[in-house]
């Protein structure tokens, strides 16, 4: 059993699609990050960082007392060693599918998201930082797109890279990006969209997030403007 400490973000998203690919045993627990949730003293000691996704194998591989995790990069690498389910043991198919995965993690994702901070939540609206993320935007897609000209996913096979890079291209319209310049980014996530786990997978988000996102004042002060917290 995983307790998977979540809520419905593109990160979040990320775990559920591995967890019902792989068809575990999991238990979400939500936490909600609008209402400051990740900030309580229990989460804490499993995600010192403040930010969901983060799970508990209660059962890790080898025994032993249970296993606390958080980063959704290193959940999925993880998850994919417990199970030996989408990441190849060793070798370049290994490293070449942890490269991609790294470049989410370290650019498509955190790119993406100041894309969207700055283009609709943002209470100023800068246009330099709006041109600056959409074009960084529009220039991470580009690199996706000619990886994708070569295989049908990300590394060849179906693997954690396209879990964690699909989520944030969910989004895609509101980063500004029309996939009709994308053509192999478009046919791919077609593809991963039709999987019956994606499907499940963003039906349990649905299930959790059973109220609007409020996006007042309070919320925004939780999540864009977090200084330390005792």
């Amino acid at each position: 059993m995983i307790e998977l400490y979540y809520w419905t973000t593109p990160n979040g998203h990320k775990i559920t699609i591995f967890l019902e690919e792989a068809g575990l045993d999991y238990e979400i627990k939500p936490i909600d990050i609008g209402r400051g949730e990740q900030f309580q003293p229990e989460f804490l000691k499993i995600a010192p960082n403040n930010r969901i996704p983060a799970i508990i194998d209660l059962q890790p591989p080898g025994g032993g007392r249970a296993l606390s995790l958080f980063e959704s990069g290193a959940i999925l690498e993880y998850l994919a060693d417990k199970t030996g389910l989408f990441l190849p043991k060793s070798g370049a198919a290994r490293y070449t599918t942890l490269q991609w995965l790294y470049w989410q993690m370290g650019g498509f994702g955190p790119m993406l998201g100041q894309n969207h901070h700055f283009s609709i939540y943002a209470p100023e609206k800068i246009p330099y930082a709006i041109e600056r993320y959409r074009k960084e935007t529009q220039r991470l897609y580009g690199v996706l797109d000619e990886q994708l000209s070569k295989s049908e996913f990300v590394t060849g096979d179906y693997s954690i890279a396209d879990m964690a890079i699909y989520p944030w291209a969910v989004p895609h319209a509101n980063q500004g990006i029309d996939f009709a310049e994308y053509p192999h980014v478009a046919r791919w996530f077609e593809a991963v969209r039709a999987r019956p786990a994606v499907a499940r997978a963003y039906a349990k988000a649905d299930a959790v997030k059973t109220r609007p996102t409020s996006m007042d004042d309070e919320a925004k002060s939780i999540l864009f403007g977090q200084g330390r917290r005792n």
